[in-house]
């Protein structure tokens, strides 16, 4: 036996060892001797293990959407539901069936894959509603000081100001649904009305207001406005599944938001925060309960304050005993700060390029982060990595580090192409949810209040001019009550009124508040 064929036996046995694994399993592909030969041994993620997160990396046009499509398709197999964020349109395609073409069965046939075309079940969110999807909403309370200073762009400084106003309008009893209503509780602050109030918070000075005012006008001038509101998305609807028992695959798309990433990513990582909130503990499962892909990861950190990236990462730590698993898909492992990069347990790291000096730099940063291979030189490896093709190391069922794989991946079995456009609207137009999330809902809100006040003083001004009694405050819009069962007493009656309902939200919303100080109003 030559040098070659004992390296490649060493390496494909301890590639055999290592991916061999007791329970389900995710089919990523095989083992790669070279860039012509393959090493007959399967490559793969143990389904329980998903929960400790993982990666997925590499330059534009290296073939990380169809790694996503295809381990959504599989964790959908096995009855776990899916959320992602479908940037270019590509992942619709998982609704429909693929179809088979020479070069396709040729690759499968390579790998021992029996490829059969097969379309899984789709849920398609639009964030705002600026697409095709079912509106994706939050309330401007929900979403929080920490994440809108992210959007606006704004210091710490600023920040912190801005969780004064929030702080303010829970206190007054101002519920903040969309932007109009933040604008006008900050507007009112710096009105002749509102000076008072203002001197009452301490640390928010009215030039800061006056710089948060305008960063809001800003947002609303771009359309930020769209994603606050009701009906509010409740996150727990991504944890479905379908009546096959397949995993619902919780798309939402982003064709309208080039110009705005900096909301779309704060707006996913609201999503995670919120399922953070909301579901129990459950420690190690057998199988997550949802497996998050958190794509274009690299705009979540970019710019990003300390305390804010301090929050990603425990989000992403103490979300794993949730049975939450999350992927960040971006272009170079270097995007994800060290701190959230050392809780990724799984790595598939498409090909990296070196033509510049930042390039190489960022590839010998790459391959640091990966433990000792068996390959001489990993970055000539992933460097000259082909398309569908990605080195691999994963956390094995005792929670260690499994040996580094040159992998040739499967293919997907639904369509590499976006949804047919009839397919996508009868699939929304058909969702369960489509009642729930379609109609806007605009109830009484910081806005109406505070312009019912204004109304208020002017009339009572204009009576004192007058001589004339003031006219009696309009009372405020409720909704309509339920009629109450003939036992009901007192307590009852006050339980079921609005206005405990919203002393109620409000010490409710203080309670909840801690990660990235969101909140459900």
């Amino acid at each position: 036996m030559g040098a070659t064929d004992a390296a490649d036996q060493q390496l494909t046995d301890a590639v055999r060892a290592g991916y061999t694994f007791e329970g389900a399993a995710l089919e990523l592909g095989g083992l790669m001797l070279d860039a012509e030969r393959l090493g007959e041994v399967p490559v793969r993620i143990p389904v329980a293990m998903l929960n400790r997160h993982g990666l997925v990396a590499g330059a534009t046009g290296t073939g990380k959407t169809r790694t996503l499509q295809l381990m959504v398709e599989q964790l959908s197999a096995q009855g776990v539901p899916v959320f992602a964020a479908d940037i270019k349109g590509d992942l619709s395609g998982l609704a429909q069936p693929g179809a088979a073409n020479d070069k396709l069965t040729a690759r499968a046939a390579t790998l021992g894959q029996q490829w059969t075309a097969t379309g899984f079940p789709v849920e398609f969110y639009a964030i705002g509603g600026l697409g095709s999807g079912l509106p994706l909403r939050v309330t401007m309370s929900a979403f929080g000081p920490t994440l809108l200073s992210k959007v606006l762009g704004l210091n710490e400084t600023q920040e912190s100001s801005l969780g004064l106003v929030f702080h303010y309008a829970d206190q007054a009893g101002l519920p903040l649904l969309d932007l109009a209503d933040l604008r006008a509780v900050v507007s009112h602050l710096l009105s002749d009305e509102g000076k008072t109030e203002l001197k009452d918070l301490g640390g928010l000075s009215s030039a800061t207001a006056g710089v948060i005012l305008r960063e809001l006008i800003g947002l609303e001038d771009q359309g930020g406005d769209v994603f606050f509101g009701e009906p509010e998305f409740e996150s727990a609807d991504l944890l479905q599944v379908a009546a096959d028992g397949r995993g619902l695959v919780s798309l939402v798309e982003l064709p309208q938001l080039q110009d705005r990433p900096a909301i779309f990513s704060t707006f996913l990582m609201w999503l995670l925060a919120d399922l953070f909130h909301d579901l129990p503990e459950v420690g190690d499962v057998d199988k997550p309960k949802l497996v998050f892909f958190f794509d274009e990861a690299h705009l979540l950190f970019a710019d990003a304050s300390k305390a804010f990236l301090d929050q990603v990462a425990q989000t992403v730590r103490l979300i794993r005993s949730k049975g939450v698993g999350v992927f960040f898909v971006t272009q170079s492992p270097t995007d994800v700060p060290d701190n959230v990069l050392a809780q990724l347990g799984s790595r598939v790291q498409h090909q990296l390029r070196a033509h510049t000096p930042n390039d190489a730099k960022a590839l010998k940063a790459t391959v640091a982060t990966y433990p000792t291979s068996g390959y001489a030189d990993l970055g000539q490896v992933i460097t000259g990595l082909g398309i569908g093709e990605a080195v691999v190391t994963v956390m094995n069922e005792r929670g260690a580090p499994t040996p580094v794989a040159w992998t040739r991946l499967r293919a997907p079995e639904s369509r590499m192409d976006p949804c047919d456009a009839d397919l996508l609207a009868a699939t929304v137009a058909s969702s369960p949810r489509a009642a729930k999330y379609q109609a806007t809902v605009d109830r009484e809100s910081a806005r109406e209040i505070l312009a019912g006040r204004l109304e208020q003083g002017a009339a009572k001004q204009e009576a004192e001019r007058a001589g004339t009694p003031a006219p009696a405050p309009k009372p405020r819009k409720t909704a309509r009550p339920k009629p109450a069962p003939k036992d009901d007493g007192i307590v009852d009656q006050v339980v079921g009124s609005a206005a405990f309902k919203d002393v109620m939200r409000t010490a409710a919303r203080e309670i909840v508040r801690g990660m990235f100080k969101t909140g459900r109003r």
